[in-house]
Parts: C-alpha cells; sequence; structure tokens
C-alpha cells in the first residue's frame, strides 16, 4: 500500500484523541469569557448552601419560577416554561419544559455540589497552652496532611437559641483574617516523617489557630480566670454574631482555603481553585441549560449535596428529591399518578455530570495510560467509575454510549473516554448508579482535573468550555 493510502486507513480505522485548544481555534476569546464567569462562580460558591443559593439567584435573573409559585398560581406546564425546586437550601433541580408530553422522560445532568472541606464539631471551641483553637471532622476523601498550614476561609450557618438564623463569612476579602492548621518544624519532625503519610496527620490532628489574645482583665483576676484566649474569642463572636458557645451545636460551618479562584499558566490556559469537583460540572450544565428556549424534549439540569460521602442524608441522591422534583412536574401538568412519575424517570437519559481523574505525568505510575483522560483534550466519558471490578459503578449501556458519542461527533465536541486509574490501585464513584436505581440510561461524563481532591485542583479552560458545549449538545440532540 501507499504510504497515503495506509495514513488514510489510519484516520479512518484507529481512534486518536484531540487537542481541546486546536479544536476552539479562534474562539479562544470566547473561552476565556465564559471561564471568567466560571472564576466568579467558584469564588463565590465555596459551600454547597452558597453554591445553591446562587443558581437559584442566577437561574431566577433568567426567568425561572419556583414550583411552589406555580402551585400558588394554578397554573399548567407550557412548553418552554422555566421552573426549579429547591430542598432544605442545599439541592435544587431547574427544568426546561419541552415540546413533547413528559412521559417520554427527560434529558438530565445532574452534578453535585459539596465538595471536600472540614467541619466544626458540635463542640469546637477549646483553649490550650494560651492558643484558641476550633476542633474539625473532615469531610469527604482527603489528603489529611494537604490542609496543614494552609490559610482557611470560614464559613456556616448559625440556628441561634431562639431560632433566627445567622450567617458567617470570614477569610476571603483582603480585609479578612483567615485561620489555619499548624505543622511541625522539620527540625523535631523526625518520628512524624518516619510515617506514612496517611499517619503524618491525624484526623484529631486538624485543629485549625483561631486565637491567642486573652481577655483583657485586671491583675487581681488573672490567676483566677481560666481560658482566657477562649473566652476573648467568644467575647468577639457574641459581640459580632450576637452566639454563645452553646450555639455551635445547631450550626454548620465550614472551613475551606482562602483562595479565590485564579488563572494557572504563563499563558492563562488553565484554572487553579478550591472546589472543581464538581462545581465545574455545575456551571458547565447550568449554562447549558440557561441556553436553551424552546427545547424538543424537558430538559433538567439536577445540583445535589452529599456525593461525597455517600450520596446520604434528605439532600444527597439517596433521598427522594428527584422523584419529588418529578412528582411536582407531573402535577402541575394535570395528569398526577404514581406510575407517570416511574415511566418519566424510566425514560429519562441521562449524563451523571461529575470531573474525571486527568492523567498527571508527575504521577503515571497509578493510571493505564491508553485508558486515562488527560486535560486540554476536551471532556470526558466514563463508562463505569467504582473500584476494583466496577463496586459502585452504574456501568453505562453499549447503545446509551454510542448515541451520546454520536451527538458528539456530529456536534463537533472535542471529547476523550477514561477511566479512573489502573484497575487495582483505587477508584472512585458518581452519582451515577444513584439515578440508574430509576431505570434511565446514564453514562459518566465531565472535566478532567488534576490534583482532584487537594485543597486545590486544576483545570483546562478549554476542557471547561468543551464540556459546556457537548452538555448543550445533549440536551439539545438527545432523542
Amino acid at each position: 500500500m501507499m504510504e497515503s493510502d495506509i495514513k488514510e486507513l489510519q484516520k479512518h480505522l484507529t481512534y486518536k484523541t484531540e487537542l481541546a485548544w486546536d479544536a476552539v481555534g479562534g474562539q479562544r476569546d470566547e473561552v476565556f469569557q465564559f471561564c471568567e464567569g466560571y472564576k466568579d462562580f467558584l469564588s463565590y460558591s465555596k459551600t454547597e448552601r452558597r453554591c445553591a443559593s446562587e443558581i437559584r439567584r442566577i437561574a431566577e435573573q433568567k426567568g425561572f419560577v419556583p414550583i411552589e409559585q406555580l402551585k400558588q398560581d394554578n397554573a399548567k406546564l407550557m412548553p418552554g416554561m422555566k421552573v426549579y425546586y429547591m430542598q432544605r437550601n442545599k439541592t435544587i433541580a431547574l427544568a426546561v419544559i419541552g415540546k413533547q408530553p413528559l412521559e417520554g422522560g427527560f434529558n438530565l445532568i445532574g452534578s453535585h455540589i459539596d465538595s471536600p472541606r472540614l467541619d466544626l464539631k458540635q463542640k469546637p471551641l477549646y483553649e490550650d497552652e494560651g492558643l484558641a483553637f476550633f476542633d474539625t471532622h473532615y469531610y469527604g476523601g482527603i489528603k489529611k496532611y494537604q490542609w496543614v498550614i494552609t490559610p482557611l476561609a470560614t464559613y456556616g450557618t448559625i440556628i441561634k437559641a431562639d431560632g433566627s438564623k445567622v450567617e458567617i463569612s470570614v477569610g476571603d476579602k483582603d480585609s479578612d483574617p483567615v485561620f489555619c492548621i499548624t505543622d511541625l518544624l522539620p527540625h523535631l519532625a523526625k518520628s512524624q516523617m518516619d510515617k506514612k503519610m496517611s499517619e503524618g496527620i491525624t484526623g484529631e490532628g486538624l485543629n485549625v489557630l483561631v486565637g491567642s489574645m486573652p481577655l483583657d482583665v485586671s491583675e487581681e483576676e488573672k490567676d483566677n480566670i481560666k481560658e482566657r484566649v477562649k473566652l476573648a474569642v467568644l467575647q468577639m463572636l457574641q459581640q459580632k454574631y450576637g452566639i454563645t458557645e452553646e450555639d455551635f451545636i445547631s450550626a454548620e460551618i465550614e472551613l475551606v482555603p482562602a483562595f479565590n479562584a485564579r488563572d494557572l499558566g504563563f499563558d492563562r490556559s488553565m484554572i487553579i481553585s478550591y472546589a472543581q469537583d464538581d462545581r465545574v460540572c455545575a456551571y458547565t450544565s447550568l449554562q447549558a441549560l440557561l441556553s436553551l428556549n424552546n427545547p424538543d424534549k424537558t430538559c433538567v439540569a439536577l445540583f445535589a449535596d452529599k456525593e461525597e460521602i455517600g450520596s446520604v442524608g434528605n439532600t444527597g441522591m439517596e433521598s427522594v428529591f428527584l422523584d419529588r422534583f418529578v412528582s411536582e412536574l407531573v402535577a402541575l401538568d394535570g395528569k398526577y399518578n404514581e406510575l407517570m412519575v416511574k415511566r418519566i424517570l424510566l425514560n429519562t437519559k441521562a449524563l451523571s455530570a461529575d470531573v474525571s481523574d486527568g492523567l498527571d505525568p508527575n504521577y503515571a505510575e497509578v493510571e493505564d495510560k491508553r485508558n486515562a483522560a488527560y486535560i486540554g483534550r476536551g471532556v470526558a466519558i466514563n463508562k463505569y467509575t467504582g473500584s476494583r471490578g466496577k463496586y459502585g459503578a452504574s456501568d453505562a449501556h453499549a447503545e446509551f454510549v454510542g448515541e451520546v458519542r454520536k451527538v458528539f461527533n456530529d456536534s463537533n465536541i472535542v471529547w476523550q473516554a477514561g477511566e479512573l486509574g489502573k484497575v487495582d490501585e483505587g477508584g472512585g464513584g458518581t452519582i451515577a448508579m444513584f439515578l440508574a436505581r430509576y431505570g434511565m440510561d446514564v453514562l459518566d461524563c465531565g472535566v478532567p482535573l488534576l490534583s482532584m481532591h487537594a485543597p486545590l485542583e486544576v483545570s483546562s479552560k478549554a476542557d471547561v468550555y468543551m464540556t459546556y458545549k457537548a452538555y448543550k449538545a445533549f440536551y439539545e440532540k438527545v432523542k
């Protein structure tokens, strides 16, 4: 065969990924502009509560109305109508009603808006050797040593004894103080450094330094009043927020890295930020849904809580939130019955919008290079996640993977296939398995990241933009 024939054969028969930056070509300015909005979203949405409220704010600006309002107005669903439903201020679903009957199912993209972090314990504040600390319990899968000596911000909601609510936000403004977990100096760290990395910093050692100045008292009182530093911190909290130590018991206070999202690299081609897992997929799916006007099928964007700890609780995907949301839509459509809800869920086609592990050349030994995802090569589809024998995966069917692949190819989406590391190396899960329980087809699809679950994670702007385009194509073209 001629060399030209062989090259043509390779082109048609072999699978090769493409660089997303090459594909966007003259749209690079559009990519950078899109990611400015994404960075703002990241910098504000440091907790699942703030993320859900920001999604609601953005949606309302675009004409979405709460289902409760439609019920009060005795409104009926109409094609093009934009609605949302929120639960416990932590989980939210948005829908653009399509022209086709609801019974045919939805095109649904589901992401999660919780991220690994440090939570305060119920009785967190204590004093030790003249220093005041917060005692914490980490949330989700973290490498504990990464959180040591990292500047931290604190966000939270406190319900006081009288039932009133107080919101706390300290650490991200330039004028704010920050907090940190101290580390041991290397001169005295021989025993610590001889330990395994997983044991060098313990969960009970993640104590956050919050103060060192004692309450100002008279000379006569100094020997009689104990824990003056703790008392001084409590006094400041009472003066600013009107809270007492007991109020911590009815509080949700989270400690997160005190960094805003920033460009990474001389070429500004990447983003470094806390909580890109999974707010990158939340933002891109939100923007894809907002771009729709009168879709054929009803399109839904679902933003769930608690994925990082197993999707448990009444705001996680283990709850009946999705069932309730669909039931409310069916009731507004005037045809409610339980069988109808089940048919809709069965006929729905879904993307589990979650990040993928991008191959890092510094740690390539944990990856199967032929089957890994790479940053800068577009949105990644994962036919299965899970760990060691696909445990905890939904394992998408070939027919649905083929349908999504065709939509992406027809829409000039740069995409790649990936999986989470070598077979026996580890793994992870998403909300796909919980969506699959309804019988719907579901495929994991999202942005590949470097340093996933670290206090700061890295994404490619080209991948972020291509994921938005992929989600938009899924909404508009999946039948």
